[in-house]
Parts: structure tokens; C-alpha cells; sequence
């Protein structure tokens, strides 16, 4: 094995902005499961096992709440150490421009949540969707796309 690049070696900073990203996108993956027992629900009402419709969105809700800044405040960690360790905040890296992707989607479903017809299924389909652009980044942008991020 390759030892780490000293931009990543003992440097607090990193170890939180990771576990605030980590934090986040495990919250909404709860967001997740919750949105999709309610889609299930409310699409299929007499399935067993699953919990109410409403009880299943606000656990989204909730989730998403905390996700949300959780997110925010890891993006701008992030940043803040980008530009200690090569010199920019931002520079639209595949890793950083999914994570951007994601923070719009989590701010278009706080937004929605004060429209009225934006709620219930549009956005469980809106929180699915997020789940969705963080599986891209988690995945498809840690494998096969080459970046800043890319350390293997």
C-alpha cells in the first residue's frame, strides 16, 4: 500500500468534516427508508408491516432536518480545509459538485415543506431522489470517476 498524502495525514479538521459528511448521509439514509415505507404505504395501503403514511414521513421529516445542516456544515468543513491543503475552497472536483447536487435537492425539500402541494408523496419522491445523488457520490464518483477525491 501507498502511504497517505500529507494533506491527509493527523489533520483534525478532515477527521470532522468526513464524520459530519458521514453523519448526514447517514440520516438521510434513514430519510430513505422512512420515504420509501410511506411511498409504499400510501401506494399500497393493506401492506403488512409497515408503518402508518404518516408516521413514515415524519421520520423523514425529522431525519432530513438534521441532515440538512448536518450536510451544510460539512460541505463548508470541507471547503475550509480544500483551501488549507491546495490552496481553493472550491474547485468543482466530481466529489464536491455531487455533494452541491445533494445540498440543493435537501434545500429544495426544505423549501417544499412550506408549500402545501409539495407535500406527502412529491416529497418522499424528492427525498428518494436526494438518497439517489448520494449513492452517486458515494459510489459512482468514488470508483469511476477521477478526482481530488479519488485516493485509491
Amino acid at each position: 500500500t501507498r502511504p497517505l498524502i500529507p494533506a491527509l495525514q493527523a489533520n483534525r479538521l478532515l477527521t470532522i468534516h468526513v464524520s459530519t459528511m458521514m453523519l448526514a448521509y447517514g440520516l438521510m439514509t434513514i430519510a430513505f427508508v422512512a420515504s420509501s415505507a410511506y411511498l409504499l404505504k400510501s401506494y399500497i395501503p393493506a401492506l403488512p408491516g409497515f408503518p402508518h403514511p404518516e408516521t413514515a414521513y415524519r421520520i423523514a421529516h425529522q431525519a432530513t432536518i438534521l441532515a440538512f445542516p448536518a450536510l451544510t456544515l460539512g460541505i463548508a468543513l470541507g471547503a475550509y480545509w480544500a483551501n488549507s491543503a491546495w490552496g481553493r475552497y472550491w474547485g468543482w472536483d466530481p466529489k464536491e459538485t455531487a455533494s452541491a447536487l445533494t445540498w440543493l435537492v435537501l434545500a429544495g425539500y426544505m423549501h417544499m415543506q412550506g408549500l402545501r402541494k409539495w407535500r406527502g408523496r412529491r416529497a418522499a419522491w424528492v427525498l428518494v431522489l436526494g438518497f439517489a445523488s448520494i449513492a452517486f457520490n458515494m459510489f459512482a464518483v468514488n470508483f469511476w470517476i477521477s478526482g481530488l477525491h479519488s485516493y485509491a
